[in-house]
């Protein structure tokens, strides 16, 4: 069985100094391949430098919403570089967030926009974070799929049912991560056996947000991905490996690095 955590923030302090042990238990549970998220400038610089490390590791550059506030003048110069970097598969974490107020709002949708418009400027994914915004998130992504092709990753996808089929008209993949395990997440479960094979990704969001039966771990970490691909076989009605399979394949088409 071979399965692709396509978020984790493997640069995060909580990682600092055992990555190399921490992709051999991914190894060891199945896990063959990861995408590290940045969520800073440096966080991203970070994210490329252990994609050029680790044969098993691709790298996302982007930054946060929650962190757009504390961009330097010249980050967004860096960040594009980036972009055009070996083993960088996709953009992002970007996005826009209401729960929090780190970031002023028209901050928060220029830096989106510039995302995005990078993204389909590099013809690579983004990796889109939506948190208490479905509409706002709905309405600049169909605006960007007004100006050309559009792709990318709704991570650790809590939305309703009528978001979930939005993002799949304009294209783009649902990734779950730990929530859907967790005990009342019985509406996301629901919407999780909806979702058609071909769009269907897999994610921890490592080091947060472990899954059940390891909640209570402080640090969740790449091999616990096979509990969340358990309970999505289950709610779908389908074998683990064949969930695997389909999941992996489903990344590895969408996350294609330059070599």
């Amino acid at each position: 069985m071979a399965l692709f955590d396509t978020h984790c923030h493997l640069d995060d302090e909580q990682f600092a100094g055992d990555c190399a042990e921490i992709l051999q238990r991914a190894r060891d549970a199945g896990v063959v391949q990861v995408l590290t998220v940045g969520v800073t400038v440096n966080s991203s610089r970070a994210c490329v430098t252990l994609a050029a490390e680790f044969p098993e590791v691709l790298a996302a550059v982007g930054i946060q919403p929650n962190h757009c506030r504390e961009a330097q003048p010249d980050d967004w110069d860096r960040l594009c570089a980036m972009s055009s970097q070996a083993r960088v598969a996709a953009i992002g974490e970007t996005g826009l967030d209401r729960y929090w107020d780190f970031t002023p709002w028209s901050v928060q949708q220029d830096y989106f926009d510039r995302h995005l418009r990078l993204a389909q400027q590099q013809a690579l994914p983004c990796v889109i974070h939506m948190r208490d915004c479905d509409a706002e998130t709905l309405e600049m992504l169909t605006e960007a799929r007004r100006r050309g092709p559009l792709s990318g990753i709704m991570h650790s996808f809590t939305g309703s049912a009528e978001t979930a089929r939005a993002c799949l008209e304009l294209g783009l993949h649902i990734s779950f991560a730990g929530m859907v395990t967790y005990k009342k997440a019985i509406g996301l479960r629901e919407i999780a056996a909806t979702i058609p094979a071909d769009r269907l990704l897999l994610e921890t969001d490592a080091p947060y947000l472990s899954p059940h039966p390891c909640r209570s771990q402080k640090r969740n970490e790449p091999s616990l991905l096979i509990h969340t691909a358990a309970c999505l076989a289950e709610v779908r009605g389908v074998p683990v490996e064949a969930l695997a399979e389909q999941t992996t394949a489903n990344a590895q088409r969408l996350l294609r690095a330059r070599s």
